[in-house]
């Protein structure tokens, strides 16, 4: 029997793993739109079926939900919806600013529980927040004079 201890020291990393509606859409947001780069794929007869994307430290994993055969998974309810991750940054600000320069859709930054917050949500619905850790007032709301 392990103990916590050993469990603790061997857990390296959470890697969200999103199904996704249109893989070419999701990864063209991923990649062009977050700047996330592709470092590992499976493409079976030439498709993109699954992959690996980074940004700084942080990872995801995207895979197109199957739309026939014996592992057919398309959902009838929207997926992203309930599902947030929050990625810690040292500067949201700077990436907010990067977001909206590619023309990604970003909520102006806020400080909520001491941190930067611009949130972004995917093709899927998604929410992806991007976090950094200030000493501005609660509630205070970002704007390029200050």
């Amino acid at each position: 029997m392990q103990t916590q201890t050993s469990v603790e020291s061997n857990v390296q990393q959470a890697v969200p793993f999103f199904l996704v509606q249109n893989m070419e859409a999701s990864v063209q947001y991923y990649v062009d739109g977050l700047g996330f780069k592709m470092t590992k794929k499976w493409t079976p007869e030439g498709k993109l079926r699954w992959c690996w994307l980074e940004l700084g430290e942080a990872a995801i994993m995207l895979q197109p939900f199957w739309r026939d055969g014996p592992h057919t998974n398309v959902p009838a309810t929207p997926v992203g919806l309930g599902v947030s991750i929050a990625f810690t940054c040292k500067d949201a600000i700077a990436i907010y600013r990067e977001l909206i320069a590619r023309g990604v859709e970003a909520t102006r930054p806020f400080v909520g529980n001491g941190m930067w917050v611009t949130q972004v949500a995917d093709p899927d619905g998604y929410q992806l927040f991007f976090e950094s850790v200030t000493d501005a007032p609660e509630e205070s709301v970002f704007t390029e004079h200050g």
